[in-house]
């Protein structure tokens, strides 16, 4: 897709400069944009379809609302690339998702325009509505009106519920939810919901007559209350079932078509004034504008890069090139399915995930014992410990910064219980370019101290597959071992197909580390402790220093709860003098501080051996390639190399 000279995009430089087009020059305006976010895109990868699929909404919403006085709060942030070209971010628009770039998604610091940060989905109707409370709390009000953008995939989450049925109560809460219906988030939606959804858009003669109705007696607003009761009857008689939002006493608006821009500057000029709160249904295409990204859009969702002209991926696996190579993700995929056939307990669980964490892979074999659940993090652990409960072992896998969501039903609901759910944390540690609201750091502070829970850090797919394995047999079995069991693994990884799935299971000692490198006791005065994949870093800088004339001492700890405290008491017993433990996670609370206190309690430390922690920072870390962020909170080769050195020096 060659660039083409533009009428309009380099025009547009905020709302206010889009505000003085007229109506009917947005589509061509809307073309340029697509144009390029494509392009732009293509080599500098990012989340390509569902940013398609809102430039209209984006555009109209800019257009009609005087933004950011009045406040646009978008859910997730994967659908808002052209709110960002819009409001001043074109120019640096090619440094999105890259290290001191512009963020990926909305954040309040970067614009005056991101009214609310979006990371994670669902949470757009309770955040504006706050905002809307606030604003009208201000001396009378002022006046300025709320937008949620929300997808319908985004909407299957019970936080959404949460804030549709808090907004509802009280025909004061002056707000606007756009939902963004495309029917697909990453992989297609599932659900009652969906099924509501599309029996709403079905509907086309209620809806005709509604919003016909509602437009005509716009100036009438007396007369439009009695009629809003006459229209409920019109309902009954046209639908098979209420209107799920007008349940909730919002005024329902559509369906729209969400790639119609005038017709949608034309509704939305219609709802600004209109009080309490209301939702406009508007249809979608997720990838609309090319054809690659319609055609498959799990794919396109977040493409790399491409060639833009004829869609062809760009550094797709090609395994004539070499060996096949698996990430995490496909290992558990694979490992999960082999499981599955040697066990009929075993079922497999995520939340709208299945493509990212690989349970499609279960789903096509066994679709009977795999369960998409949909954006509902809290509600896939509960449900896992009902299958639990039930005799089932299931397999929940949810990525680790969205497990955050999940702690208490962890906590209540699978680990006091005992009840054998096996929670499989994806993405654990740095992620990269998606940023502080997904790396998943907290994983471990946040679930160390709760009782009946093993938590295993596998350092590469051998370790993943066998700690699977002992897992499934362990969280099921007898009243001692029985209880619920994390294993933690990061995105990605490249460990060669042959031979890794072939191999036969092995079980693991549970609570037992790897030794990996012990030098004679008197050549070594560093213990370098490792927890999950981040021990490869290890083992670069363990053989880095052996080049320098430096031994050191690496142990994979393997297991965060339990411990292996004899080998963490054989350690303390030889003469290291520093004991360095390296995580993928915050350092306070995570393995180096289970370690520093186990050494504390024992008199360890009096004796002068000295404990150093390396982790993620009392920070949130921002936006890079994984290793520039490894780089920069100190926890790549290079740097424990450094460390060591001066440890020794």
């Amino acid at each position: 897709m060659t660039a083409k000279a533009t009428k309009y995009l380099d025009r547009i430089d905020s709302p206010a400069d889009l505000r003085k087009l007229a109506v009917e020059e947005l589509p061509a305006y809307c073309a340029e944009l697509r144009e390029f976010i494509v392009r732009e895109v293509s080599t500098n990868p990012g989340h390509l379809g569902s940013s398609l699929g809102a430039v209209e909404l984006a555009v109209a919403i800019h257009y009609v609302y005087d933004t950011p006085n009045d406040r646009l709060v978008w859910d997730v942030g994967h659908q808002a690339y052209a709110h960002k070209i819009i409001t001043g971010r074109r120019d640096r628009f090619h440094t999105n998702r890259k290290l001191g770039g512009i963020s990926g998604f909305p954040k309040m610091c970067e614009s005056e325009y991101d009214a609310f940060g979006a990371g994670h989905s669902s949470t757009s109707i309770s955040a504006a509505l706050g905002l809307a409370r606030a604003l009208q709390g201000e001396g009378g009000g002022t006046g300025a009106k709320c937008v949620a953008v929300i997808g319908d995939g985004a909407m299957s989450g019970g936080l959404a519920f949460e804030g549709l049925n808090n907004a509802g109560a009280d025909p004061a809460n002056d707000i606007l939810v756009v939902l963004n219906d495309n029917r697909i988030s990453i992989d297609p939606n599932v659900g009652a919901l969906k099924e509501a959804l599309l029996e709403i858009c079905t509907s086309r003669h209620y809806n005709r007559f509604k919003n016909g109705t509602w437009r005509a007696l716009k100036r009438l607003p007396r007369l439009r209350r009695v009629i809003q009761k006459v229209m409920g009857g019109a309902k009954s008689f046209f639908l098979h079932q209420s209107n799920l939002f007008e349940s909730l006493n919002f005024r329902y608006f559509g369906p729209v078509d969400g790639h119609d821009v005038v017709s949608l500057v034309r509704a939305l000029r219609d709802l600004r004034d209109l009080p309490g709160p209301k939702l406009l249904h508007a249809l979608t295409v997720k990838g609309k504008g090319y054809g690659p990204a319609e055609l498959d859009q799990t794919e396109w969702h977040a493409p790399g890069r491409f060639d833009p002209e004829t869609g062809v991926r760009l550094g797709a696996a090609s395994s004539a090139e070499g060996p096949v190579r698996l990430k995490f993700q496909e290992v558990f995929g694979h490992t999960l399915v082999e499981l599955a056939e040697r066990d009929e307990r075993i079922v497999g669980i995520t939340p709208a995930m299945p493509t990212g964490c690989s349970m499609n892979l279960l789903m096509e074999r066994m679709p009977e014992r795999a369960y998409d659940v949909g954006i509902a993090e809290g509600h896939a652990v509960t449900f896992a410990a009902g299958l639990a409960a039930g005799g089932k072992v299931p397999f929940c896998n949810i990525y680790s910064s969205f497990m955050q969501r999940a702690v208490d039903n962890i906590i209540h609901d699978a680990a006091l219980q005992r009840l054998p759910v096996v929670l499989c944390l994806d993405r654990a540690g740095l992620v990269g370019e998606d940023g502080a609201t997904h790396h998943g750091a907290f994983d471990l502070s946040l679930l160390r101290g709760i009782p009946n829970l093993t938590i295993a850090a596998p350092m590469d797919a051998a370790e993943l597959r066998a700690v699977m394995y002992t897992a499934s047999r362990r969280a099921a079995g007898e009243a001692q071992g029985r209880g619920m069991w994390v294993i933690r693994y990061p995105r990605g990884g490249a460990f060669e197909a042959e031979g890794l799935l072939e191999a036969p299971f092995e079980e693991v000692e549970v609570g037992r580390g790897r030794t990996l490198v012990e030098p004679p006791s008197d050549q070594a005065r560093v213990a370098i402790l490792s927890v999950g994949a981040i021990g490869a870093e290890a083992c670069k800088a363990v053989e880095a220093l052996a080049g320098e004339g430096i031994a050191v001492g690496h142990y994979d700890l393997r297991f965060v709860k339990p411990l292996d405290t004899e080998l963490l008491e054989r350690i303390a017993g030889r003469d290291y003098r520093y004991v360095l433990t390296v995580e993928d996670g915050v350092v306070a609370g995570g393995a180096g501080s289970a370690v520093l206190e186990y050494l504390s309690d024992r008199g360890f430390l009096a004796d002068g051996l000295r404990v150093v922690r390396l982790g993620l920072p009392d920070r949130f870390v921002e936006h890079g390639t994984v290793q520039q962020l490894r780089e920069q909170c100190g926890i790549d080769a290079a740097s424990i190399v450094a460390r060591v050195r001066g440890l020794v020096s």
